[in-house]
């Protein structure tokens, strides 16, 4: 049996694989393109959870960043700027930034216990200290919900769906399927006079 630590950073690993995976085969415009009103981006998804990575599983346990992250520097992630890529930002260099953000957290994942305790400098003070496991939980459920947004994304994209999509059937198949929830929703559209 798997002890704790080790099953929450397999499905962390897990989550961060299947983030990447839905970058595969675009070129730059489609993996920045803003694909829903709020802006949501695939390398916006990965720019946002490179800062999270080094912020949650480094800064937090005194292992800062060994790199500058401007938007963090200059103030503007208070503002979105880690939610989406400037052109100047490639999508070579945000993958590698958060390939290497991944192996700084998974440091600091081999080397702490999960009651290790942490601060994080931008919480309120009164409950700014923490420990590995709270942090842990939170880099899973962050990461997990990011994946699930790059697989709606990637579909709006591409069509291109989950990793378990072709499990259900072919594209006739797909099609029945989505004919079966539009009658369902049809049920309850407005009528019209």
């Amino acid at each position: 049996m798997a002890d704790l630590k080790s099953e929450l950073h397999r499905k962390l690993q897990l989550a961060r694989a299947g983030l990447l995976s839905k970058l595969d085969g675009l070129g730059e415009y489609d993996l920045r393109r803003p694909l829903t009103p709020s802006g949501t981006n695939l390398l916006g998804l990965v720019k946002h959870l490179a800062s999270m990575e080094y912020g949650y599983l480094g800064t937090t346990f005194g292992r800062p960043p060994p790199e500058t992250l401007a938007w963090e520097e200059d103030g503007s992630i208070w503002d979105g700027a880690d939610m989406w890529a400037t052109p100047d930002q490639s999508s070579e260099y945000l993958v590698g930034l958060y390939r290497r953000a991944c192996a700084h957290g998974d440091a600091t994942l081999a080397e702490l216990d999960l009651d290790a305790p942490g601060r994080v400098p931008h919480w309120p003070d009164e409950r700014a200290d923490t420990t590995l496991g709270v942090i842990l939980i939170r880099m899973l459920a962050e990461t997990a919900q990011h994946a699930g947004h790059a697989d709606i994304v990637r579909e709006l994209i591409d069509g291109a769906g989950g990793p378990d999509h072709d499990d259900l059937g072919d594209e006739e198949v797909w099609s029945d399927y989505l004919a079966r929830i539009q009658a369902a929703a049809d049920a309850f559209a407005p009528r019209t006079a």
